[in-house]
């Protein structure tokens, strides 16, 4: 007879965001902050790239290799801010997701009509 052990504690940063509704192991909080801060990565990478447009267009003729090493640090620079919690956007966007989407507890001293 096999007996699984208590699972690990799972990162939510670390699954791909397909999988994230899906995952039981994971709160209902955990996966809305996961999802808010992805979407403001995302929203970053697009800011970065947007940005650094007008300086890329200088250069007549950018390499395929220049693209690639701008995108990657596009990507590590969103990631890297998204991570650090201070842009803000995520934070906002859970608070909001978290209102829309999980159960509430009903206020205090408010009676609900089944009792």
């Amino acid at each position: 007879m096999k007996i699984d052990g208590p699972h690990p504690p799972i990162d939510a940063s670390k699954l791909p965001l397909e999988s994230l509704a899906g995952n039981a192991r994971l709160s209902d909080n955990e996966k809305v902050a996961e999802v808010s801060r992805q979407f403001e990565a995302v929203l970053l990478r697009q800011i970065m790239q947007n940005i650094r447009k007008p300086v890329l267009a200088s250069s007549e003729t950018e390499s395929t290799t220049n693209s690639i090493y701008s995108d990657m640090i596009n990507n590590q620079l969103a990631e890297s801010i998204s991570r650090s919690g201070e842009f803000g956007l995520a934070r906002s966007l859970r608070t909001q997701l978290g209102r829309q989407v999980l159960p509430q507890a009903p206020a205090p001293g408010h009676i609900s009509e089944g009792k």
